[in-house]
């Protein structure tokens, strides 16, 4: 049967794929597909050089340094995809080891989490790349910027060049950000961000829930009330909560009854402790502190960039959404961000007991925290399996 809202699919063909060109499937959920946990292994991870000056400052020379520290420790135990514009291919390679494979390719910005591909997998070892239309967090309502052609064709670009096929899901919004799944049928995601009127607006949450469960072949939407405060995504989930295994998830929290995002974390542990995942499971929560001070802009963040019109731009005294949950989980290890605060090390000791398998690697990440996002974000794992 169609995708209520969306009609048959049409599967695009990859430069070296098997299938047949215009071949139509119901929905990957039909075929079998699901979409997998981040802790489940990878074949690798696709990252985006970093180039806007709206973006990143002064050239993006300090983003390129945390760019390549967070590359070169998730390509210790995965193949890592660094996508780079033919005019920063010589800069990238003189700055990262032969071990990150550079692939030439246009792009808007570098949030690979949000423009490149989700991928889902079947029990023979298949894949598939899902290809979402992206609007830069919500187009003319209120998105962050105003071209974002090129973001938008990132995620097909990819999987042709690496050989997978495409289930081309456009018109519908979405951005990788916004959900995580736990491998066993659970799709978390956040009402903030997938209701918000500049993504889906003349869809109900019944319709979206749908093409999620169809799409990446879930069987339960957990939908989070909130994210974090004054998250310019709309409140991403992975900058909120995140499954650390099935039936377990990681909180962002502060017991600060001031702070706003004391409320916002209470809903969201409110609403989980009400929930069964797709196995019937009760979540079990463990709570993740937050930065105890807020990270802020200061007046010297500001220097050094360069905007176009309509883009979003940062103002002295605005709070960042800082948040630990961001992190990446790579095959060997969980790198995580940094911000220079007393609960820095609180962070990576309660994630390396949540990862006993992996080794945490802590990265400063403040340069990209002040870019718009941070770990998480600029990262997007390709499951193992083999192309279909």
């Amino acid at each position: 049967m169609p995708i209520a809202g969306y009609g048959n699919i049409l599967i695009t063909m990859s430069l070296k794929g098997d299938c047949k060109l215009g071949e139509l499937l119901c929905n990957p959920a039909y075929d079998g597909f699901r979409m997998p946990a981040e802790f489940e292994q990878h074949h690798g991870c696709i990252m985006i050089w970093p180039e806007r000056p709206g973006s990143w400052a002064y050239e993006a020379r300090e983003a390129r340094k945390a760019f390549c520290s967070i590359a070169e420790a998730i390509g210790e135990s995965e193949q890592v995809y660094m996508l780079v514009s033919e005019r920063q291919y010589e800069n990238a390679l003189q700055m990262l080891s032969d071990k990150i494979r550079l692939v030439i390719m246009d792009s808007d910005d570098a949030w690979a989490r949000d423009v490149g591909p989700t991928y889902v997998v079947d029990d023979k070892g298949n894949r598939m790349g899902i290809n979402w239309k992206f609007n830069a967090w919500g187009g003319n309502v209120d998105g962050l910027y105003m071209h974002y052609d090129k973001d938008d064709k990132v995620a097909s670009g990819f999987l042709k060049y690496i050989g997978d096929m495409i289930f081309d899901a456009h018109p519908f919004v979405l951005e990788g950000g916004s959900i995580h799944s736990d491998g066993e049928g659970t799709i978390l995601t956040t009402e903030a961000c997938l209701l918000s009127k500049g993504r889906n607006p003349s869809m109900t949450r019944n319709e979206i829930e749908d093409i999620l469960l169809n799409t990446l072949g879930g069987r339960k939407v957990l939908w989070l009330p909130c994210g974090i405060y004054n998250d310019e995504t709309n409140e991403h989930v992975d900058n909120i909560c995140a499954f650390t295994r099935p039936g377990r998830v990681v909180l962002a929290w502060t017991d600060d009854k001031n702070d706003p995002q004391y409320e916002m974390s209470r809903r969201c542990e409110e609403y989980l402790l009400q929930q069964k995942d797709a196995m019937g499971r009760s979540i079990e929560i463990v709570k993740l502190p937050v930065p105890s001070t807020p990270v802020l802009v200061k007046e010297s963040d500001l220097q050094g960039y360069v905007f176009e019109e309509g883009e979003d731009v940062r103002e002295a005294g605005e709070r960042l959404a800082a948040s630990y949950v961001n992190f990446y989980i790579s095959n060997k290890s969980v790198i995580v961000p940094q911000f220079g605060d007393v609960n820095d090390e609180t962070a990576v000791n309660i994630l390396q007991k949540e990862f006993p398998g992996r080794t945490v690697c802590p990265v400063k990440a403040d340069v990209i925290l002040l870019g718009g996002g941070n770990i998480h974000c600029i990262t997007q794992q390709i499951p193992k399996g083999e192309k279909l």
